[in-house]
């Protein structure tokens, strides 16, 4: 079974999306706002078609390696992305903290225009392993589409 991101909702500088796993509702992602142009940490990736895999080099390793020992086996990264690299899958509450990455998040709020995500390390320590699961059985594409259905429950609107 794939992974799908599909993004639901654009804030002036956010976009807020669901990440179904298996076909089933993971968590909330955020992301910077998906652009026509490209501008370096603050543009989402274009929709397509990826990879994950695990990376276990970058400096984000470290630090989420004490911090989940227990379940991290390198960061989740997003592969095969035109004009992006160490795209990964991390925690985090609002666009500015992305750089081009997906943040997770239990539940989402719309401030002034933008989204934010809540509850993000929840999320994460929920999704890593399932992901983990997909990508060690070999079910590692992703799909990032803007606003395409799923085979998953209905997206909340």
């Amino acid at each position: 079974m794939e992974t799908k991101l599909i993004r639901v909702a654009a804030g002036k500088n956010s976009t807020l999306g669901h990440l179904y796993i298996g076909g089933l509702f993971g968590c909330y992602i955020l992301e910077d706002a998906v652009r026509d142009r490209k501008i370096p940490e603050r543009t989402a990736i274009p929709a397509g078609e990826y990879t994950l895999g695990f990376n276990t080099t970058a400096g984000m390793n470290v630090h989420y390696g004490n911090r989940y020992a227990s379940l991290h086996r390198g960061m989740v990264e997003v592969r095969g992305i035109p004009n992006f690299s160490l795209v990964f899958i991390h925690i985090g509450n609002y666009h500015t903290d992305t750089a081009g990455c997906l943040l997770t998040g239990s539940y989402w709020q719309l401030i002034d225009g933008d989204y934010r995500v809540l509850h993000s390390a929840a999320a994460y320590k929920y999704v890593y392993p399932l992901l983990m699961e997909q990508i060690e059985q070999g079910n590692d594409r992703v799909v990032v589409c803007n606003q395409c259905s799923t085979s998953g429950p209905p997206s909340l609107r």
